[in-house]
């Protein structure tokens, strides 16, 4: 049977790969807006962006997460050591 990977051409792995970064990058460039930018800009006559400005639950995600990240790596990395040497 042959494998996935033959059926995918060159031109749509770069295709693909550059849909990934250009969504990551929007994605990553919207996030920042929200959680750091838009609270450094004066106060806005926009609903939806005052409604942003306003916000606080996404200032502290981000930092609160990583603590919760670290420890679901590392328990990650010990559980494949406990596997590979059982």
């Amino acid at each position: 049977m042959p494998k996935v990977s033959q059926f995918i051409t060159a031109n749509e792995r770069v295709y693909w790969g550059g849909f990934f970064i250009i969504f990551g990058s929007t994605f990553f460039g919207g996030f920042l807006y929200t959680a750091v930018i838009s609270k450094l800009l004066p106060p806005s006559n926009n609903a939806i962006i005052f409604a942003i400005q306003n916000d606080r639950y996404y200032c502290f995600l981000v930092p609160l997460t990583l603590p919760v990240l670290v420890v679901a790596v590392y328990f990650y990395w010990l559980s494949m050591k406990m596997f590979k040497h059982a």
